[in-house]
């Protein structure tokens, strides 16, 4: 069986790697559809080997397609996804619009797919399932095996975040401050971030709370909770880094139940997605630049905290593009079908 698919943000970094993903895992699609925006029709995107023209979203049919693939921004998402499922379709969204909605199943595949098969029996469900935030999706791959053998009270974690993670801009930006560093008359002023990224470290990400955090860090505690455990208390530093592709974490875990660091290496090796590199040597241990364009979620450094009862500290890489975006939300897409959750629309 095979099913119509539409990719809507076809143009952008996350929206070509989901194009990437769909063609690389041989998803099972009869058409896929690049959708974007009025001033990006009839650009070109490759799917493949082959190359496909973006349709316009406002013109485009979405009663024609079984799953709805949106990375366009929480913005369009807010106006769209909600019309575009009641054409039928399942929305999979890459923005944070719809994550803490109580009725929006907010998925990672390793760690709750389960929540999946009471909402699409649901009657008058949204038909929008929603993908978490880059840096809590890596994170919650790592620790749910974690969780489930030692139970996870506290999470101190401080966050080493690319600059795709800001997209296309957010890349451009570090380029030209790079090449600006060494050519005189070349300096390119921050706009996209709020400093210099080139050879620099940023510990701002998305806008400022009330109480000190900021919004990506506040991300991170409420999606914890809403997709591992509501009782795990999280504390959170983002930081944006000059990485191209690549978040990396380094995790504090604090358990109800002893857990040693041999125990934890022999569960992480078996839990699905993940992958343990932990050589305690030098190189032996992965950095962002290694796990880019790379599917698992890599752990090393799985070591013994000896500050706390029932201590660990891991730390954690993945490609952001891919396990943080385009991957999961494709994930999510091929569970649904292998579970037969949903139903191909007749032609």
């Amino acid at each position: 069986m095979s099913y119509n698919v539409a990719v809507v943000g076809a143009t952008g970094s996350v929206g070509r790697e989901m194009l990437n993903i769909l063609s690389e895992r041989g998803f099972p699609a009869k058409e896929v559809h690049a959708i974007a925006s009025r001033r990006s029709l009839g650009t070109e995107v490759s799917f493949g080997d082959k190359t496909l023209k973006c349709k316009d979203l406002e013109q485009f049919d979405f009663s024609t397609v079984d799953f709805c693939i949106m990375s366009a921004g929480g913005t369009v998402s807010k106006e769209w996804s909600p019309r575009i499922g009641a054409k039928g379709a399942i929305v999979i969204d890459n923005s944070s619009a719809w994550r803490y909605d109580q009725d929006v199943p907010l998925i990672i595949p390793e760690v709750n797919a389960h929540v999946l098969d009471a909402y699409m029996k649901r009657v008058n469900r949204k038909n929008i399932i929603a993908n978490p935030n880059c840096s809590t999706a890596q994170m919650l791959v790592a620790l749910k095996p974690l969780h489930d053998h030692a139970t996870i009270k506290r999470l101190v974690v401080a966050t080493y975040q690319s600059a795709s993670g800001a997209g296309k801009e957010g890349m451009d930006e570090l380029w030209a401050q790079t090449k600006g560093s060494f050519v005189p008359g070349r300096e390119y002023a921050a706009k996209k971030f709020t400093k210099d990224i080139a050879f620099n470290c940023i510990p701002h990400i998305d806008v400022f709370m009330e109480d000190g955090s900021t919004k990506e860090e506040w991300k991170m505690v409420a999606e914890t909770k809403k997709i591992l455990d509501p009782k795990i208390k999280v504390t959170a530093t983002c930081v944006r880094v000059p990485v191209f592709v690549g978040h990396s974490e380094a995790i504090n875990i604090e358990f109800e139940k002893p857990i040693s660091a041999d125990e934890a290496m022999e569960l992480l090796r078996k839990a699905p997605g993940c992958m343990v590199y932990d050589r305690r040597e030098d190189g032996g241990y992965m950095t962002p630049k290694e796990a880019a364009g790379e599917d698992p979620t890599y752990i090393s450094r799985i070591r013994e905290d000896g500050t706390v009862e029932n201590g660990l500290n891991i730390w954690v890489v993945a490609d952001n593009l891919r396990k943080g975006a385009a991957l999961n939300a494709i994930q999510i897409a091929e569970v649904l079908i292998n579970r037969k959750l949903v139903d191909k629309k007749a032609a």
